[in-house]
């Protein structure tokens, strides 16, 4: 894969899937709870968001590394 794809693929995964699932995550949280935002509140969204940034960046939405980790599970047996 040339350069200019991985450095986009991860650009794409730290702006779109965290940056957004954490903005995501915060407002709602505020919106939910009312609470003021505080680094305790950021450090529970990123470990929400990250996952989910993987999930949906890296194998929903690129498919062919999905159908790696399905192909290399079926193979083992």
């Amino acid at each position: 894969m040339e350069k200019r794809k991985i450095l986009a693929r991860i650009l794409e995964f730290f702006l779109i899937g965290v940056a957004l699932g954490i903005l995501e995550d915060m407002l709602a949280i505020f919106f939910y709870t009312g609470e003021s935002f505080n680094f305790n509140m950021l450090w529970i969204a990123a470990l929400v968001a990250i996952p989910f940034a993987i999930i949906s960046e890296l194998i929903v939405d690129h498919s062919e590394v999905f159908r790696k980790l399905v192909g290399k599970f079926w193979r083992k047996k």
